[in-house]
């Protein structure tokens, strides 16, 4: 296309909430084919790619991040529908789930208490400000249950976005490392454990191991994700009176 063209239709997208949008969708769009081309290396996920995209082309032009949440809102709406869409997995592992309650519960239970308790006090012990620690509680629930949770609790959803595709990158690119260094080989455990540990990120990364491991890891980030709403504010209340 002409380079008028292309002049043209920047000067027609940032006059209209259609730009939020439309380099949202494109900046992803890119992003994933750089990580398909990659081999899916969970370092080149498409959301941090995706973000750093943006970011560098709302700098280059100067566009205000109001104005580009005009248009990013429409993706952002989609948050609500994706929480929804957890009881999917949950659903399609229901029968073996019934059979492993007593130990997916507790390790769900151990893995959101930990992963949030250890978070705070670490940030505490150091000299994190309360706001970042606040961030930091919800960051191993997959992101628009995380993001919710912190602004329910005082936190700054935008950070516990952050932290929360940092957590999952981590836990995708240590998790099979640690299993085997541990000798875990049951698919089952290693999956439950990506899935409350490392989330969406985690769970895609389950998935190239094998496909039960990443049927568990959906189950895990489902059940976390509610077990991650129930448990932590009241905890984190608990923990600030502690403290």
């Amino acid at each position: 296309m002409p380079e008028t063209g292309l002049k043209n239709i920047w000067v027609y997208l940032s006059a209209t909430p259609l730009l939020g949008l439309t380099i949202t969708l494109v900046a992803y769009g890119l992003a994933y084919r750089l990580y398909l081309r990659s081999h899916s290396n969970p370092l080149l996920n498409p959301v941090v790619t995706s973000v750093a995209l943006l970011i560098a082309l709302l700098m280059l032009t100067g566009t205000s991040y109001d104005d580009y949440f005009e248009g990013g809102q429409f993706v952002h709406f989609l948050l609500g529908p994706a929480t929804v869409a957890l009881a999917v997995p949950l659903y399609q592992q229901f029968s073996r789930l019934r059979r492993l309650w007593l130990p997916v519960t507790l390790s769900l239970l151990s893995g959101v208490v930990i992963a949030a308790g250890s978070s705070v006090w670490l940030a505490r012990l150091f000299g994190g400000s309360l706001e970042i620690q606040l961030s930091l509680a919800p960051k191993s629930a997959t992101a628009p249950v995380a993001m919710g949770i912190s602004e329910k609790i005082g936190g700054l959803p935008s950070l516990t976005a952050v932290l929360v595709v940092i957590t999952g990158i981590t836990g995708a690119v240590l998790g099979t490392k640690l299993f085997d260094w541990f000798r875990v080989k049951d698919d089952t455990a290693r999956g439950i454990a990506m899935g409350v540990a490392a989330h969406g990120i985690g769970t895609a990364r389950a998935f190239q191991v094998s496909p039960r491991m990443g049927a568990f890891s959906g189950l895990a980030m489902a059940l976390s994700a509610f077990a991650t709403a129930v448990i932590v504010p009241p905890m984190v209340d608990w923990l600030q009176g502690w403290f």
